[in-house]
């Protein structure tokens, strides 16, 4: 691993929020696609769907950002790549949820 001044840390929940927001806009479409079973699930367990559905957005970011720091999975990545990765992965996020919507 060069030293590009990025920590193991660092590096490990950068690759989480760019998989977790990835998972989030799926995470809408698939709940408006499945009212009846995934959203009223969402519903009936916090008593909002967003609340169910942050919550298991950190949940998801915080066990996969520490699981990726365990394995050291990205550790070759710089600075530019993990913001190609995290620009890239916002950008497809909002393409999901709007193209599900238009």
């Amino acid at each position: 691993m060069s030293d590009t001044g990025i920590g193991n840390y660092n590096r490990a929940f950068a690759l989480s929020f760019a998989i977790t927001s990835l998972l989030s806009a799926l995470l809408v479409v698939l709940k408006e696609q499945n009212e009846d079973t995934v959203l009223a699930w969402m519903k009936a367990a916090t008593g909002h769907h967003w609340i169910t559905h942050g919550v298991l957005v950190v949940v998801v970011f915080i066990l996969l950002g520490w699981l990726l720091a365990q394995t050291k999975l990205g550790s070759r990545l710089t600075g530019n790549g993990l913001s190609a990765v995290i620009s890239g992965s916002v950008v497809l996020s909002g393409v999901v949820i709007a193209g599900y919507f238009i």
